[in-house]
């Protein structure tokens, strides 16, 4: 297990037709949030069809599939696990058939006090087919609908009894829902294309169907799109908002906007305040790659240093952080990365990463930079240390896995062959995104949630 985002979800109403293939083009554009399962479900005349599998989108979808499924409506996902198996089952769209016909349900996050809520349910006679979640939300919705009036209506209700985080989008046979809970732990925005309205866990996704952004869900708001007509429920809005602080410094695209703060600033902003927290001499700035490189630039434009490219980067390989356990993680390090000689050698470094978790890749990473020929190598980190799991979404170990949980600053630089070793500040942590509308989740650095995590009332 190690430290990923869970999923993104795309959704698109178009009465055009060839909702698959812009779903497709979403996910792509989403890959990076998830690289195990990933899943496209539509809707052709009030019909349901589906299609998902573990695997890569590119690998798991072909031109004939994308044809067959079409749809005028359409939701998909793209996963990597923090609750549930690496499994097909576990793949979603999660659909089900009911009494009151079909539902899609696509999720992102992760829910609190799953175990008392399964068994809740199972006392009052649900069936599970999956070990996520997810489909825990899907069953309270279609339970709630019993009730409601509406599909939206049972959106609703079942979100305000939800605990966690949870932007999701829902389809029925004739419209599509999108959800985001009253904490706003994690991202969707919403925007249109011509007749199409479309969904996103980031904006990069909507700009990449050639779609135009047209704002964000705020926390516990609810969207409902039927025949091109939008409606906005806000029964659920509390006015403040969590959103992951490590969206920002980790797992959104450079590229996309979150909360009215581009990503890539956030980052350089990061870089620029490491830089003035604690300055070393050195000869060049290089950053890991990919989620590095903008903290990198801007340590480097805050320190003068010359931001030199020091890795070259395999393209074909996977997130390192989200291989699925510790032994490929190692072996997938060298393949997917290799320092630069000519920029590196005879040089002092500072290499400029975005955290450390259980110290053994950037013990990799720094080697790399050694056996190139740096003569020092001073580690910079653009978060805080992790003292605490995550439970919204992140999949950051327990603590007995957690390197600065059980070792101070300095023994992580020696454990790990720095030279030197500063992460970002508490304090400097409030200052990374400085233009963003909403306010941050931070636990996994402090150990204060903005909700009990056990899904008690807050």
């Amino acid at each position: 297990m190690g430290l990923h985002e869970e999923c993104g979800v795309f959704g698109i109403y178009d009465p055009a037709g060839g909702c698959a293939q812009t779903t497709y083009y979403g996910l792509y554009a989403l890959q990076h949030r998830g690289q195990e399962a990933c899943g496209i479900a539509t809707i052709n005349d009030r019909e349901q069809s589906f299609y998902k599998d573990v695997g890569l989108v590119s690998e798991v979808f072909d031109k004939q599939t994308l044809q067959r499924l079409n749809g005028t409506m359409a939701v998909g996902h793209v996963r990597y696990a923090t609750t549930g198996a690496r499994e097909r089952e576990n793949a979603q769209p999660l659909t089900i058939k009911y009494v009151k016909g079909t539902l899609a349900v696509v999720h992102n996050g992760n829910l609190v006090g799953v175990d008392q809520l399964r068994q809740k349910f199972e006392y009052q006679g649900a069936i599970f087919h999956t070990t996520s979640d997810s489909e825990l939300i899907a069953y309270a919705i279609a339970q709630a609908r019993l009730r409601c009036a509406s599909v939206e209506e049972a959106v609703c209700q079942a979100a305000s009894k939800l605990r966690g985080a949870f932007s999701l989008l829902v389809m029925s046979p004739q419209k599509l829902i999108a959800c985001r809970d009253p904490w706003g732990f994690r991202p969707l925005c919403m925007g249109r294309k011509g007749q199409a309205i479309l969904f996103a866990s980031e904006s990069c996704a909507i700009e990449a169907v050639g779609g135009r952004v047209e704002r964000e869900l705020e926390p516990g708001e609810v969207v409902v799109v039927q025949d091109g007509r939008v409606q906005s429920i806000r029964d659920n809005c509390r006015g403040k908002s969590h959103m992951c602080i490590f969206e920002y410094i980790y797992f959104a695209r450079p590229d996309s906007i979150i909360a009215g703060q581009s990503v890539h600033q956030a980052r350089v902003n990061a870089g620029r305040l490491l830089a003035r927290q604690n300055p070393v001499p050195a000869d060049v700035v290089v950053g890991v790659p990919d989620s590095g490189l903008d903290a990198a630039r801007g340590y480097a434009l805050e320190s003068g240093l010359p931001n030199v490219m020091g890795f070259v980067k395999n393209r074909y390989v996977g997130r390192t952080f989200i291989t699925p356990d510790q032994q490929s993680r190692e072996q997938a390090v060298r393949i997917k990365l290799s320092a630069l000689r000519s920029e590196v050698e005879g040089k002092r470094v500072v290499m400029v990463d975005d955290s450390i978790v259980r110290g053994t890749t950037c013990s990799q990473i720094i080697a790399l930079l050694r056996e190139a020929g740096a003569t020092e190598v001073h580690m910079r980190v653009s978060a805080p240390p992790f003292i605490s799991p995550c439970y919204f979404g992140t999949d950051i170990p327990d603590k007995d896995r957690l390197i600065a949980c059980h070792h101070s600053i300095d023994e992580i630089r020696d454990m790990t062959g720095a030279d030197s070793l500063d992460f970002l500040s508490l304090d400097n942590l409030q200052k990374l995104a400085p233009n963003a509308r909403c306010g941050f989740c931070e636990g996994c650095f402090t150990e204060h949630y903005p909700i009990p995590v056990d899904g008690s009332e807050d």
